[in-house]
């Protein structure tokens, strides 16, 4: 997930930065048995801000295969893939990790990746796998864009929580909702995405229209609709925010739980399922990466058990793995999305640009 935040985590976790990972049990040789320079023993990764995994982990790759792995953040995923566009054929890292089903195709279509079909590959959902036919990219992880509500807002108002696209239109929630702009934030796009799968290109125009009537507000970013707007979240709490319903993602209730102090019992904040967008987050071999085998291996990796379990409490994403089980905190806090609307990359990338100038003119404007 990408361009403002990737979830509700982004803001809470602690961020890695350029980090280089000392290595421990490695041999002094790569991989290939090519050398044994310093550069030949670091993989690069190149990611946005909110990559983030345990040192214990990284640190088990190194002691698999020998490799030190760098991490090198670049902003947003957006911000990080304009970067990798600008210096095609000399990457600055050998993987780029961060590109989702929003931006794939123009990663694709620049060019930017070395086919490799990752090892575990088998293991992973099939309907993950959007470029399986040319492994360009392998399907890390995946992440739903849903509305968030403040579970006390709506108990004590004796009014039950929107839970589909419709019911966001209906009077009893006049001037409830904060979204993100879907020029400038990751959620706010996805969330435009979702109404264009659920009401066609023919008609989204029309739901945002009666959306704009039903006194939706639009802010910048998520950091600012979620801590700032949005009334069931711990910063919301602080600046006495009047907004109970937010779009930001699936696994923010176990976000609260998690960071709060005590730990309560239940999470304050639940999610509407039927206004769910899935986004799906791929890493990619750079061509022109400097340690190609280092790179390989590395994506081997991040779909590994043992990466692949890791993550949901780093970076509050849900591992593409099949065997990879969810911790407890998911479990019993996190929300369920059976039937997350989707949007074909390809279609995606013919219309996005369109589709956010009209839905700018229709709302924010």
């Amino acid at each position: 997930m990408n361009t403002t935040t990737k979830c509700a985590a982004t803001a809470l976790a602690a961020a890695l930065g350029v980090t280089v990972l000392a290595g421990c049990g490695g041999s002094d040789d790569d991989a290939s048995g090519s050398g044994n320079s310093k550069a030949s023993k670091t993989v690069t990764l190149v990611s946005h801000d909110s990559f983030n995994a345990s040192e214990a982990v990284l640190k088990e790759f190194t002691k698999e295969t020998g490799y030190t792995v760098k991490v090198l953040k670049s902003g947003d995923a957006g911000a990080a893939l304009n970067q990798e566009i600008l210096t095609k054929g000399s990457p600055r890292g050998d993987v780029f990790f961060g590109i989702d089903n929003t931006l794939l195709s123009r990663a694709l279509d620049n060019g930017l990746f070395t086919p490799y079909e990752a090892k575990g590959l088998d293991r992973v959902a099939a309907d993950t796998q959007l470029d399986a036919d040319k492994h360009r990219v392998t399907p890390v992880d995946t992440g739903d864009i849903c509305i968030n509500y403040d579970k006390k807002y709506f108990a004590d108002k004796k009014l039950a929580p929107p839970q589909s696209f419709d019911d966001l239109l209906k009077p009893a929630y006049k001037n409830l909702l904060v979204t993100e702009n879907a020029a400038t934030s990751s959620p706010g796009l996805g969330f435009l995405l979702g109404t264009v799968a659920t009401y066609g290109e023919d008609g989204y125009q029309d739901y945002w229209k009666k959306l704009k009537g039903n006194g939706v507000k639009v802010v910048d970013g998520w950091e600012q609709a979620y801590n700032e707007e949005f009334s069931g979240s711990a910063g919301g709490k602080k600046t006495k925010a009047d907004r109970p319903l937010v779009v930001s993602y699936a696994s923010s209730p176990p976000v609260e739980v998690l960071y709060a102090e005590p730990q309560p019992t239940e999470a304050p904040t639940g999610v509407a399922t039927g206004t769910c967008f899935r986004q799906i987050e791929f890493a990619g071999l750079l061509d022109g990466a400097k340690n190609e085998a280092g790179g390989k291996a590395l994506l081997d990796f991040l779909i590994s058990k043992q990466f692949q379990e890791d993550m949901p409490l780093n970076m509050f994403v849900n591992p593409v793995a099949e065997d990879a089980e969810l911790p407890e905190l998911f479990t019993k806090f996190g929300a369920t999305v059976d039937k997350p609307t989707t949007v074909a990359p390809e279609k995606i990338a013919k219309n996005r640009e369109q589709w956010v100038r009209s839905w700018s003119s229709l709302v924010v404007k």
